[in-house]
């Protein structure tokens, strides 16, 4: 497997050893300067040692939630079934050309006259 700049910051994941009937993926100092180097965040030693910890735990934790039995599950993208909450889209009147231009700063020839851009 060829490992481009993008599939650097993946090796975190990919590192994971058997362990306790889940697999444990594991991070390391290095990949928390890293990530914080890409999001251009400026952190401490004591963050670098806490966010190690912390990111380490989340991915234990996706690692034991990873190992549950979903066959009987069906795929959803919601947990609550979704409805429409908006209005139903109804024609309605809308203001004439000269109601739409009655606030305008200039107008000319019955257009909108804005300043030039470029």
């Amino acid at each position: 497997m060829n490992e481009g700049k993008n599939i650097k910051s993946l090796k975190l994941v990919a590192r994971s050893s058997e362990l306790k009937g889940f697999f444990r993926m594991s991070i390391t100092k290095k990949d928390v300067e890293h990530v914080a180097m890409l999001a251009r965040l400026f952190i401490s030693e004591q963050e670098k040692e806490l966010f190690t910890k912390q990111l380490g735990n989340i991915l234990d934790h996706a690692g034991k939630i990873s190992q549950l039995d979903t066959k009987k599950v069906k795929p959803t993208s919601h947990v609550l079934p979704i409805r429409n909450v908006l209005r139903k889209d109804e024609a309605k009147g809308s203001l004439s050309q000269k109601e739409a231009l009655s606030n305008a700063p200039k107008e000319e020839d019955g257009f909108f006259v804005i300043p030039k851009i470029v």
